[in-house]
């Protein structure tokens, strides 16, 4: 034990590391939570401007956007329809409330569904992709699944959109099909 030359108090060593962890986890639970809030807000701002809402947000694009955040990135019954079947936008909300965040970066990089430009994510860094986590688990739960893909040629009874190309040349044509 050390004893200092002005304060013949004995000190403890355990009592000092101790005093030394709380004061420090004291001053850092700031830091984390505004690096926490500054992740959500850049994952809000990504989110915005890489166009997630348009199909994940059912009413966004016909509301130029006017939906409010409390009801964004639930999903949608709206399915795209083309040479792969129909696929609907995942309700994002539900998908990563289940999701640890390395589970979220392996899913955004893996090839998905068209129209879903995965590739976009697949090339954002990981603190992008991070911070758009982030936001998302920060909206909560909310609403249902998206119904199950549909293989090509299997009827749908709920809305689609077309989403095939017409009037290609005649190569291009052929590599779609």
């Amino acid at each position: 034990m050390f004893t200092h030359p002005t304060n013949r108090r004995t000190r403890n060593p355990v009592l000092s590391l101790l005093l030394a962890a709380v004061t420090a986890a004291a001053l850092s639970a700031p830091a984390a939570a505004s690096t926490h809030d500054d992740a959500v807000a850049r994952g809000r701002y990504l989110v915005g401007i890489s166009g997630c809402n348009d199909c994940h947000t059912p009413g966004y694009a016909e509301q130029a956007g006017a939906v409010p955040e409390s009801d964004r990135l639930t999903g949608s019954s709206v399915g795209f329809q083309g040479p792969w079947g129909t696929s609907y936008p995942t309700n994002l909300r539900l998908s990563t409330a289940a999701s640890t965040p390395d589970a979220w970066l392996q899913h955004a990089r893996s090839p998905m569904r068209p129209p879903m430009p995965w590739f976009a994510l697949r090339d954002m860094s990981d603190d992008d992709l991070l911070a758009i986590y982030a936001y998302i688990r920060s909206l909560g739960t909310q609403g249902a699944p998206a119904p199950a893909a549909a293989a090509p040629g299997q009827a749908v009874t709920t809305p689609y959109i077309e989403f095939m190309p017409k009037n290609l040349p005649q190569k291009q044509a052929m590599a779609t099909h």
